[in-house]
């Protein structure tokens, strides 16, 4: 992977960190994962203005760019990358939920041609990759209390919607929005507190 001579020394270590990431490095994978969470949530927060679903959009965000990582391309900073997965993301988001379609300008110049990735089959490796960052995730989520795993487990790997979790668990809307929250909440704490 040829480095971009004009990247920052952030974006130099964030190029390290995919290049680990890459190689199936699970620390290099929090490392990127931690540094941008914060900052992908309150971009997507400013455009969806539901605290809920910009949670939910941030960890679909991360879900996309660790997925496809092997089609970075080190022309554009990490961060530039990820925050065009975050607009795609939003965007739809926006169209399924049949709101209005907002303008994103990701440059200066409110240029759009960005690569976001590929869509192709990921290579044997990658798959393994994939696989060991699908079982880190699971690994993470098993430590949570019963009923914050099963909250993550139900909405994130068998994608049931708010309301089918409300059927499944004979619990208000209201009840499993923030119960989710708090799960997030320490899973992302289980995750930053491994960090060496």
């Amino acid at each position: 992977m040829n480095q971009n001579p004009n990247l920052s020394d952030n974006a130099k270590i964030d190029l390290l960190n995919v290049q680990a990431a890459m190689k199936g490095n699970q620390k290099a994978f929090e490392k990127l994962f931690l540094r941008y969470k914060d900052a992908i949530f309150y971009f997507l927060l400013r455009i969806v203005n539901n605290r809920t679903d910009a949670e939910d959009l941030t960890l679909e965000c991360f879900g996309k760019a660790f997925r496809n990582i092997n089609q970075y391309s080190t022309k554009y900073a990490f961060s530039t990358w990820l925050f065009r997965i975050a607009s795609n993301t939003s965007i739809d988001f926006i169209r399924k939920k049949k709101k209005n379609i907002i303008k994103f300008d990701t440059k200066d110049d409110g240029n759009m041609d960005l690569p976001l990735y590929e869509s192709k089959t990921p290579s044997p490796e990658q798959q393994i990759i994939n696989k060991q960052n699908a079982i880190y995730m699971r690994r993470k989520v098993s430590q949570l209390k019963d009923r914050y795993r099963i909250l993550i487990e139900l909405r994130y790997f068998k994608e049931f919607s708010y309301d089918e979790i409300a059927q499944e668990l004979n619990l208000p809307i209201g009840t499993i929005k923030a119960q989710l929250f708090r799960a997030r909440k320490l899973l992302f704490e289980n995750i930053k507190n491994e960090e060496v």
